[in-house]
């Protein structure tokens, strides 16, 4: 932690160091105070943080700080000192790299404005249609709604997104909606300011959720649990309190005209370093094989780790990526992390579907904007 805060402190004190010194020579003192102050505020956040916690307005506020300015001003620096260098043989390259870095801290400064401001809040809402042949024909048209990685921690007291989010989600009229897990950031209190605002979502089977590597609030503890359930207690207990069905390695039939359909959902179980205490096997017990099944399951490495060896289960519901909150087109730094990142993935007749999520650790997002997926399930005999 001690050494992330040093790198995050050169961010900002480097790029100031070089602009004070190498161009700002004979300039006020005012002007050198205007250049120093976001890297003054962002040392008071990070100071206040070691002793009274990180909010979401000083997370945003450092967030900003971080993407709009420092990153923008190290990029200029970069540049104005590659120019000075190459100066040494060729004079004009001096200026060539100042006015080359300062456009190109110009632009990045303007997009990471954008996702700092708009990016995280931009909803949209993802249209799905999957056919199967197993799908029983009494769930023809059957339609989901799935949610994921709201890290409403990351809102603080803001309720104006969830709201909204609510609103879109109660317009699908949805048969069924799913949550795939990271709820919170670190704590169930920050569940608190939007507990009336979520146990409004409707659909007439109700609301069915998973349990992500977040919500077991194991993040910034001085001494975990032996079991990292213990961490999810409270957690567990405010989704069960606000009307969601939340699955712990467990399922759930859904019965339409005589028909039935499976929801099952298992702890979280991926890549390490995150808690890995899903047990698939327990929460498919007493299905039948004949049951069309939907498995929820927070991180979409477990799909290629043991759904697709070991099941024949037709769709998979996964989040946990949120795309890095970065994409680029069709790229994504995730990409270096997951197989599976990104909307619908399809082995033989069995199929996964990676939520981008509608959340994020930090107030951000660039080229991926919070989603909600509704699915349309059809019967393809």
């Amino acid at each position: 932690m001690i050494i992330a805060l040093l790198i995050i402190a050169l961010l900002f004190i480097l790029p100031d160091l070089y602009i004070s010194l190498a161009l700002m020579r004979g300039a006020s003192w005012w002007a050198h105070l205007l250049l120093w102050t976001p890297s003054i505020v962002a040392f008071v956040i990070l100071l206040s943080v070691r002793f009274n916690g990180l909010g979401a307005m000083k997370m945003q506020l450092f967030i900003g700080l971080l993407l709009c300015i420092a990153l923008p001003q190290l990029l200029f620096s970069v540049f104005s000192i590659l120019g000075k260098l190459i100066s040494l043989a060729w004079h004009p390259a001096a200026n060539i790299g100042n006015v080359t870095g300062l456009c190109l801290a110009s632009v990045l400064a303007l997009t990471m404005l954008y996702g700092v401001i708009f990016g995280w809040k931009h909803l949209t809402v993802k249209q799905v249609e999957l056919s199967f042949p197993s799908l029983p024909a009494a769930f023809d048209g059957y339609k989901i709604v799935q949610l994921s990685d709201l890290h409403i921690g990351t809102h603080g007291q803001q309720t104006a997104f969830l709201e909204k989010l609510v609103q879109r989600v109660n317009e699908q009229q949805a048969d069924l909606i799913v949550f795939t897990g990271d709820l919170v950031n670190t704590s169930a209190d920050e569940l608190k300011p939007f507990e009336t605002i979520l146990s409004q979502l409707q659909a007439s089977d109700g609301v069915i959720s998973v349990l992500g590597n977040h919500d077991y609030c194991l993040y910034g503890m001085k001494e975990r649990p032996a079991d990292p359930r213990d961490g999810a207690k409270q957690l567990i207990q405010d989704e069960r309190r606000i009307g969601w069905n939340l699955l712990l390695n467990e399922h759930r039939l859904i019965q339409r005209n005589g028909a039935q359909i499976a929801i099952v959902g298992v702890e979280n179980t991926g890549k390490p370093p995150f808690p890995e205490i899903g047990d698939l096997k327990a929460a498919m017990a007493g299905i039948p094989d004949s049951i069309f099944t939907i498995l929820l399951s927070h991180d979409p490495s477990h799909w290629r780790m043991e759904v697709l060896p070991n099941t024949l289960i037709p769709l998979t519901l996964s989040g946990h990526t949120h795309a890095a909150q970065v994409k680029i087109g069709q790229w994504s730094p995730s990409q270096w992390l997951y197989s599976e990142w990104s909307g619908l993935y399809t082995e033989g007749n069995q199929h996964l579907f990676v939520s981008e999520g509608a959340g994020g650790t930090i107030p951000f997002r660039l080229g991926t904007r919070p989603e909600i997926v509704v699915f349309t399930l059809k019967n393809s005999k």
